[in-house]
């Protein structure tokens, strides 16, 4: 499965914002496209720290930021989810 352009991202993430906003999700594909993006910049994070603490000889302010990195993607997965429509800043 091919990952999808920068482009085909945005107008995937355009057409489930208005899915969710006109209650066009009957499968909830919308709701799941725009929660699994959400999360990934978390799980982004986490890796890129994890990456440079690796590359850079495990300092111990890498271990913090990698700690830190961590936890936040482990708040994200256990957060209240957001009333209906609506979206977290930045995401489209």
């Amino acid at each position: 499965m091919g990952k999808p352009t920068e482009r085909e991202l945005a107008d995937a993430l355009t057409e489930a914002a208005r899915m969710r906003e006109q209650g066009e999700d009957p499968h909830f594909l919308a709701k799941s496209l725009l929660n699994l993006n959400y999360r990934i910049h978390f799980l982004q994070r986490v890796l890129q720290t994890a990456d440079t603490f690796l590359h850079y000889g495990q300092e111990a302010k890498l271990h913090t930021e990698l700690l830190r990195a961590i936890e936040e993607a482990k708040r994200v997965e256990e957060e209240v989810p957001e009333p209906e429509g609506a979206l977290p800043d930045g995401l489209i």
